[in-house]
């Protein structure tokens, strides 16, 4: 993301991210592209120590030992808890603080994630009461906790109205039943936020819940991962009879909805920023190749088909830039609908990424399938994006119907 109004504390921020990404990052790429098959084989669920709290994926694509240099490296560089509001003990940085550190973290492959992840940390500072406060989000901004939210299931993706999980009230406690499919981190987050049907005949207009469900609770039952074709690798949860109390319900009974929408619109947002971060990656990757490869006696560059694809790809990513940049401004306006910018932001950052990739594996040829650069790497992960945190055939339902029931935003 380039504005170029960006204040002092933004670029100091940026370049601060810039260079652990060039000095923590970049060099792990080989190592992380090798190990992520490996990592992508496993189904059975990882067995959690009770009691301890993990900060990153214990079978994940990188050893301990090189995740835990990660976090002490961003905590020595102040690259802690950006968007954490300072009572919390973060640096109050806003949303546009976040898209930029998020896409300049993209432009590597190394599956690493500055904590907390931004998506929850939003939703619980805007439910928790004081207890869930001093229990979850204090430790969650903290980095001490992670968590996961359980929303999708096998019924249920992109159209959450479909959502079957349902608890009931029994005996003065919440009882929880149904199955969740999709769940990242299910089997190693301290928490999930769950959302669950309270009220069939009200629905989603009143009738759904949140929970905040402890990792170990009886009757969670991670089944299994679910192998997919990159480096996401979620987990099948089944829900059995499991007993929450009152004090487990996050925000109000019934008002699940419009937090759940608001914090998936975030996490849209987050997706846009790396896909702008993997465009400019993969766009100066073409450039560079396209000045050196000589065909025929003339050097790529010089062929008008390159040319268009690099043109092409250089006004999509400063429009893309300039959507998630707006989105990220009227985050820190106040306003919380944003359900027309994330879904504008998230339909033009995952396509532009996903003929940027594949135009620069084919701008590479041969080279481009290989393991040797992460090319190949960045075409199989846009095309879980164009999916995960909704289709993009949904988002343009989303647009649709705003532009038909109010207009054109001005």
């Amino acid at each position: 993301m380039t504005p170029t109004d960006l204040p002092a504390d933004l670029i100091d921020l940026r370049d601060r991210v810039r260079a652990f990404v060039q000095e923590e990052l970049l060099p792990l790429e080989p190592e992380a592209v090798r190990l992520e098959p490996q990592a992508n084989q496993r189904t059975e669920p990882f067995q959690a120590e009770p009691g301890r709290s993990y900060q990153f994926d214990p079978q994940g694509d990188l050893p301990e030992e090189t995740y835990q240099r990660l976090l002490d490296s961003a905590r020595d560089r102040g690259l802690w808890g950006i968007d954490v509001p300072a009572e919390l003990g973060g640096q109050g940085h806003g949303a546009l603080a976040k898209l930029l550190v998020t896409e300049e973290m993209s432009k590597t492959v190394v599956p690493f994630v500055l904590p907390p992840e931004s998506p929850n940390l939003h939703w619980l500072s805007n439910a928790v009461d004081e207890d869930q406060r001093a229990r979850y989000l204090a430790p969650y901004a903290r980095g001490e906790k992670t968590s996961g939210v359980g929303i999708t299931e096998p019924g249920a993706g992109s159209d959450i109205s479909g959502i079957s999980t349902h608890a009931e009230r029994r005996g003065g406690r919440w009882v929880l039943n149904g199955r969740k499919k999709w769940i990242g981190k299910a089997d190693w987050a301290d928490f999930l936020i769950v959302v669950a049907v309270t009220d069939p005949e009200k629905g989603s207009r009143g009738g759904m819940t949140s929970f905040l469900v402890d990792r170990g609770t009886p009757g969670v039952v991670v089944e299994r991962r679910l192998p997919t074709i990159s480096n996401y690798r979620p987990c099948e949860v089944r829900f059995d009879d499991v007993e929450l109390d009152d004090a487990q319900v996050l925000g109000e009974v019934g008002e699940a909805f419009i937090p759940m929408q608001n914090r998936l619109a975030i996490r849209r947002l987050e997706i846009a920023a790396r896909c702008a971060g993997a465009t400019h990656r993969l766009l100066e990757m073409l450039a560079a190749h396209a000045k050196e490869r000589v065909t025929f006696g003339e050097p790529l560059a010089s062929r008008q088909t390159i040319q268009n694809w690099i043109a092409d790809g250089a006004m999509g990513l400063h429009a893309l830039r300039l959507v998630n940049a707006d989105a990220a401004r009227k985050l820190d306006a106040g306003l919380t609908d944003i359900r027309y910018e994330s879904s504008t932001a998230k339909v033009l950052g995952t396509e532009l990424l996903q003929r940027v990739a594949d135009q620069c594996l084919q701008g590479h040829g041969a080279e481009g399938l290989g393991k040797d650069l992460p090319i190949e790497y960045y075409y199989r992960l846009v095309r879980i994006w164009r999916i995960v945190e909704g289709a993009s055939e949904i988002h343009r339902v989303t647009v649709a119907r705003q532009v038909l029931r109010s207009g054109i935003p001005a």
